[in-house]
């Protein structure tokens, strides 16, 4: 069931190296995180080979010294972060252990501060209120005063570089903002503000210049020499970048290359007979040696007759492809001293005991101060954003318009009977169907609150609430300007009472849809999808709720028992229908014949039941608005305690069913038909790059 597990001593030995540090000396506050035979696979259940991402890593990252896991593209680097993080997609399976602290423990919900390669901010804000609400969301405020918190604030504005443009909006799709290295250094602030213990970040001077660079790593370096634990995925570093890592992780093709102090590494380049050249970035000579891409790129030159076809190296083993140079480089790690003093400090950090520490993890605000902050940022985004509410209510205004003058002054006539209900249909089905076009900001929103939950910035419950109370002016804003525009250009029946019950109905039922919008975003990838699903939704409500088709004529099974129940239109309209026309009297259609009332026509003809009052129609959507909100926490709640387990089970089921299979186990480590052209690393001396 394992998957092609290695042996442990292809040397003929396993050899404990002397010399390993002990614990004591570290420090007891920090967290050591040790991983052991890590592998990564990609299943194929098909016919084809099953693709292995990371393949029998070990390795280990102590308090007070930052890491640097380097390699080519495609390497494994960003796996490898995930995988220590527990931040894998969920299509891939991982065996081997993680440990913190000598436990195996979830590094979810505060435990790690997770830096992304991609920057999820809000782009309605400027960098200080961003970084404010995040030290509102996680500082215990209520033991800080108010001027500590602000020092912290600018400390981090000023420590990341960001005091110039601390006042500059971030910008979005209508917003020019802030450019993107700035961006990805107020990613890294918001992270650091809190200090974590454990701190992981993928590729973070990726879109840096030189300089940038530099400062960032150089600030990472700072609060490992804290006390802090840090990990950094980094593609290719500047020697000055390079020098300010303690430890290297250098793989390639998903296997170890070197892992050892930063310093050594150069040195165990050369004991295999692969000297960095005085000239040379050591991180360039490195990737070099293990990147096949530039086989490819020493073709071309070859071809272009840049480089001379028979220059050969003094050294036989520079004339070898670079395949042959990375394998023989993985084998050479296997068998030194700094894989020996590698296992023995993961084997010293694993079976120490009364290592695990109580640590404070996530947000130390209290929950009303996250429900505070949160509404009050919320509530700034939605005002900002143009196309979170306020395109929307422009839109509502225009079609209230054009209601309003179509059905204008309909009037008690025999013909206004059918106007009125097919007014009412569309203000209860159409109108509110407009409300899926916010679905892009919904799905936006839920990317920022992914990311800060997984950091342990806030808890759900206060999100959710706080993201009604922050929406809910806005929905008052549509209700009532749709609701003032049609009710009196369509002179629906006179009174306050019957305008106010109208407004309080429309606001309802928007608020439900919103809801129901935010539950389909929990659940879908995109907005694409989140779309074409909500769509469909709003489709199957306005087709069940008496409309199209009145509700005693439903089939019974399914569409009347229970979908016409547990739907809010159908309420909805059946209180905006009682509002409007009960106390009415319309002409009958041959003149001379006894007034209509409103109530025989809504029972008869409309076959709406009166057996209840419209207060109770209304009750029921408010309700039913209460059932999606708690639907659209149960939903936040339940995929967080429940993924660990769905993934256990496909992991287990995975490779019960892949070690059935003889190829498994026999395909080669990371099979690629990419790289075909082998030069050999000899011909690559001198080269600065493609063009020179």
């Amino acid at each position: 069931m394992e998957i092609e597990v290695a042996s442990k001593d292809e040397c003929g030995g396993d050899d404990m190296e002397k010399g390993v540090v002990g614990l004591s000396g570290g420090d007891e506050r920090g967290m050591y995180l040790v991983w052991e035979d890590l592998r990564v696979v990609v299943p194929n259940f098909g016919n084809g080979h099953t693709k292995r991402l990371i393949n029998g890593l070990t390795g280990f990252a102590e308090p007070g010294r930052i890491m640097a896991i380097m390699g080519p593209s495609g390497s494994g680097k960003s796996t490898l972060l995930h995988s220590l993080a527990g931040r894998l997609s969920g299509n891939v399976i991982m065996t081997g252990n993680v440990l913190l602290n000598g436990k195996k423990r979830s590094l979810h919900y505060g435990v790690a501060a997770y830096v992304t390669q991609e920057d999820i901010l809000l782009g309605s804000l400027t960098v200080r209120e961003t970084i404010t609400y995040s030290a509102h969301l996680r500082l215990p405020t209520k033991n800080m005063s108010k001027e500590k918190i602000n020092g912290i604030i600018e400390g981090t504005l000023t420590e990341m570089g960001l005091q110039d443009c601390a006042d500059h909006l971030i910008g979005n799709w209508h917003l020019r903002g802030i450019s993107g290295g700035e961006k990805k250094r107020l990613s890294i602030a918001l992270e650091i503000l809190t200090r974590p213990h454990l701190l992981f970040l993928d590729e973070p001077t990726s879109g840096l210049d030189s300089a940038s660079a530099f400062f960032v790593t150089q600030i990472l370096r700072n609060i490992a020499h804290d006390g802090r634990t840090v990990i950094s995925s980094i593609h290719q570093p500047s020697s000055e970048v390079f020098a300010l890592f303690d430890d290297l992780f250098l793989i390639s093709g998903g296997e170890t290359v070197y892992f050892g102090e930063a310093k050594m590494a150069v040195e165990f380049f050369a004991e295999v007979g692969y000297p960095c050249p005085s000239r040379r970035s050591p991180s360039d000579h490195f990737l070099r040696c293990i990147n096949s891409d530039f086989d490819n790129v020493t073709a071309s030159l070859i071809e272009s007759h840049r480089i001379p076809e028979t220059e050969k190296s003094s050294s036989l083993m520079m004339n070898l492809a670079t395949a042959e140079i990375r394998s023989m480089l993985v084998k050479k790690y296997k068998c030194s001293k700094h894989a020996a003093r590698a296992r023995a400090r993961v084997q010293e950090i694993s079976t120490i005991e009364g290592l695990v520490m109580e640590t404070k993890t996530g947000s130390q605000a209290t929950w009303c101060k996250q429900l505070s902050t949160l509404t009050k940022r919320s509530f700034i985004n939605m005002s900002r954003d143009v196309g979170y509410y306020w395109l929307r209510i422009i839109t509502y205004i225009v079609v209230s318009i054009s209601v309003g003058s179509i059905f204008f002054n309909v009037g008690t006539s025999y013909s206004a009977i059918l106007a009125r209900a097919s007014c009412g249909g569309f203000i209860s089905g159409f109108m509110i169907f407009m409300s899926i076009g916010g679905f892009p900001s919904f799905i936006e929103e839920m990317k920022i609150f992914y990311k800060e939950r997984l950091n342990g910035h806030y808890g759900v419950g206060a999100y959710v609430i706080s993201n009604f109370i922050s929406s809910f002016p806005f929905l008052i804003a549509m209700s009532l300007s749709t609701a003032t525009i049609i009710y009196h250009m369509v002179k629906f029946r006179p009174g306050f009472s019957h305008f106010a019950y109208t407004c309080l109905d429309l606001v309802s039922s928007i608020a439900v849809i919103e809801s129901c919008m935010m539950v389909v975003a929990s659940l879908v990838p995109n907005f694409l999808m989140g779309l074409i699903t909500g769509a469909g939704i709003i489709g199957v409500m306005m087709m069940t709720a008496g409309f199209f088709r009145f509700l005693p004529d439903l089939p019974k099974p399914f569409w009347r028992y229970p979908m016409s129940y547990i739907n809010y239109m159908a309420w909805a309209l059946q209180g905006e229908y009682k509002n409007d026309m009960i106390g009415l009297e319309f002409d009958p259609l041959q003149p001379g014949d006894p007034k209509l009332k409103g109530e025989v026509i809504i029972n008869t003809v409309l076959g709406i039941s009166l057996d209840h009052s419209k207060w109770w129609d209304l009750t029921v959507v408010i309700v039913i608005l209460i059932v999606y909100r708690l639907l659209f926490f149960t939903i936040l709640k339940f995929k967080e305690r429940a993924s660990p387990v769905f993934r256990t089970i496909y992991t287990k089921r995975t490779l019960h069913h892949l070690s059935k299979r003889p190829s498994f186990r026999k395909t080669p480590h990371f099979p690629s038909q990419r790289h075909q052209i082998m030069h050999s690393l000899s011909s690559q001396e001198g080269l600065n790059s493609p063009i020179h």
